[in-house]
C-alpha cells in the first residue's frame, strides 16, 4: 500500500497523489531546495525524491523487476548489439568485445548530500530542468524509479527495467541517485565518480552501452567523452534520440 506523504506532517511543498503510475507530484515548479525537502519522505513513506519535467511518458502496466536481470549481462548484450555496426575508432581504446564492468570508485561522499547539492546547481543552471516539479516515487531505491514508473524515454534503445538494473549497479559502485527525468532525459548525481582516466574510460564504455546517443551526438571517441563527461563529474545526463 502506498502512503500519501501529505498525511505524515512532512515539510513538503503543496502537491497531490496520482495514480497510474502511483506518485506524489508537486503543484508548482521546483525550487533549489526541493529535492532536499522531499528526502525525508524516503524514510517516512518509502518514497524516493525526483525532479520531473513530464508525466505522460509512463507505462506502469509494463513494469518488471530489476531483480530479474544482471547488470553486467545487460550491458554486455547492449554493447554487442551496438559494436557490430560501430566504427572501430569510436570505441577506442576498446574493441568490439565487451570490456566488462568498471571498478567501483573509492572515497564516496554522502550520496544524498551530493544529490541535494547537484539538484540545486542544476535548477540554477540546467535549461532542461527548468519548470521541473518535485515528485515522490514509491520505490525501494532511487535506481528503481524508471522501472517503477514504467518510464518510456529510452524505448528506442532499451526498456525501463533494464535501465534500472544498470542504475542499481551504479548506485552500488558510484553512489548515484536518479534525480531528474524528462521525456527522453535522465540525470543522476554521482557521489563517487571515477578519478582516473583509466577508470573514466571503463565507465564511458558502460555509458555507451546504456545510452549510445551520449557519444554519437557530440564525441568522436569514447576517450574524448570520458575526459569531458565522466572524469570527476558528479552529474551524468543521458539523452535518447
Amino acid at each position: 500500500m502506498v502512503i500519501n506523504p501529505n498525511a505524515l506532517g512532512l515539510d513538503l511543498p503543496p502537491g497531490t497523489m496520482r495514480v497510474q503510475p502511483s506518485l506524489w507530484y508537486a503543484d508548482e515548479p521546483a525550487t533549489p531546495d526541493t529535492w532536499a525537502r522531499l528526502l525525508p519522505a524516503r524514510e517516512a513513506a518509502g518514497m524516493q525524491p525526483l525532479l520531473l519535467t513530464e508525466t505522460q511518458y509512463f507505462h506502469p502496466s509494463q513494469v518488471a523487476d530489476p531483480d530479474d536481470h544482471d547488470p553486467a549481462a545487460t550491458l554486455a548484450d547492449l554493447w554487442d548489439e551496438l559494436a557490430q555496426e560501430e566504427d572501430a575508432g569510436t570505441l577506442t581504446p576498446f574493441s568490439a568485445t565487451w570490456p566488462g564492468l568498471a571498478p567501483a570508485s573509492d572515497g564516496a561522499t554522502d550520496p544524498d548530500a551530493t544529490a541535494a547539492r547537484i539538484t540545486t546547481e542544476l535548477l540554477h543552471d540546467d535549461d532542461w530542468l527548468k519548470g521541473a516539479r518535485g515528485a515522490l516515487v514509491p520505490a525501494r531505491r532511487s535506481a528503481d524509479i524508471p522501472a517503477v514508473l514504467g518510464w518510456s524515454g529510452a524505448t528506442a534503445h532499451t526498456d525501463a527495467v533494464h535501465l534500472s538494473t544498470v542504475l542499481r549497479s551504479w548506485e552500488d559502485r558510484f553512489g548515484i541517485r536518479v534525480v531528474g527525468l524528462g521525456a527522453d532525459l535522465l540525470t543522476v548525481s554521482v557521489a563517487a565518480p571515477p578519478r582516473t582516466i583509466a577508470d573514466a574510460l571503463a565507465v564511458a564504455a558502460e555509458h555507451y552501452a546504456f545510452c549510445p546517443d551520449n557519444i554519437w551526438d557530440g564525441y568522436d571517441t569514447l576517450r574524448a567523452y570520458a575526459a569531458e563527461e565522466v572524469l570527476d563529474r558528479q552529474d551524468w545526463t543521458f539523452w535518447w534520440d
